[in-house]
């Protein structure tokens, strides 16, 4: 009889900051409890991300939670997918000399994302995110002097520094299993994540962060008993266009500057 938990997701924890070790295996332990067969059957399919990265968005410490980002899946290409919410490993130059990189046009989230927080900086209008607009942006964020992040990893530690957990409502893609699937199989886990980080802001009597749910599959996640004890910010997915004028993601990341280098401290 196989075992619930494969030992190569035990292993894959270690990837994980050690305040999240014990949650998260109690997450596997739960999936387990509710699907005795996923797990083992996962173990010997063929699923993205590889290389041991599933749990790689809980490298961020869990004392340093204020935002938790749920989007669907992992990228649907190997080169994509990184364990960490629409970070396209794919891409490394946000710019190029016309606007967006080839590879940030490629992955629709992130170039969707970019265009808004332009648009929330207010230096996109709303009316024209694309075109001369957008390659005169670029032209700035080439020059010498700028002040903009160039590439992918720097965006995302500018996320990391404001306190995001960049999740997944599936950790892992599967050509031949739908998203809303994968997903409901992985609901345990991320019930057990959410109970965790609303304990734990609980007893420091501090609020718990805001959960920003991207989607429909993530909306699945407010059936959730920990769910309704957490401020939201939903928003349909970033691959639809409309997300770029979203007024409510426009609010969350127009202060942040997200695509400013930070400065060091």
């Amino acid at each position: 009889m196989p075992k619930l938990i494969p030992s190569i997701f035990i292993d894959m924890l270690d990837v994980a900051d050690a305040s999240w070790q014990p949650i998260l295996f109690a997450g596997l332990n739960a999936i387990a409890k509710a699907d005795p067969t996923y797990l083992p059957t996962l173990a010997k399919d063929n699923y993205l991300p590889t290389e041991g990265r599933i749990f790689a968005a809980f490298a961020q410490p869990l004392d340093m939670v204020k935002y938790v980002l749920v989007g669907e899946g992992p990228y649907p290409r190997a080169a994509s997918a990184t364990g960490v919410c629409f970070m396209d490993g794919a891409v490394g130059a946000l710019w190029s000399e016309g606007g967006l990189s080839k590879q940030v046009n490629r992955a629709t989230s992130l170039r969707n994302f970019m265009k808004m927080l332009l648009v929330a900086d207010g230096q996109l209008a709303p009316e024209k995110t694309s075109g001369d607009a957008l390659a005169h942006i670029a032209q700035a964020a080439r020059a010498e002097e700028s002040t903009y992040i160039q590439t992918l990893v720097e965006l995302q530690a500018n996320l990391t520094a404001q306190g995001f957990l960049l999740l997944n409502a599936a950790l892992v893609f599967r050509p031949h299993v739908v998203v809303p699937k994968e997903a409901k199989a992985w609901q345990p886990f991320l019930q057990t994540v959410l109970l965790a980080l609303a304990d734990y802001a609980s007893s420091k009597k501090a609020a718990p962060p805001t959960l920003v749910l991207w989607g429909k599959v993530a909306e699945q996640l407010e059936a959730l008993p920990p769910v309704d004890r957490f401020p939201k910010a939903n928003a349909e997915h970033p691959y639809n266009l409309t997300f770029i004028l979203n007024p409510t993601m426009q609010s969350l990341f127009g202060a942040m500057h997200l695509l400013n280098r930070r400065t060091a401290k």
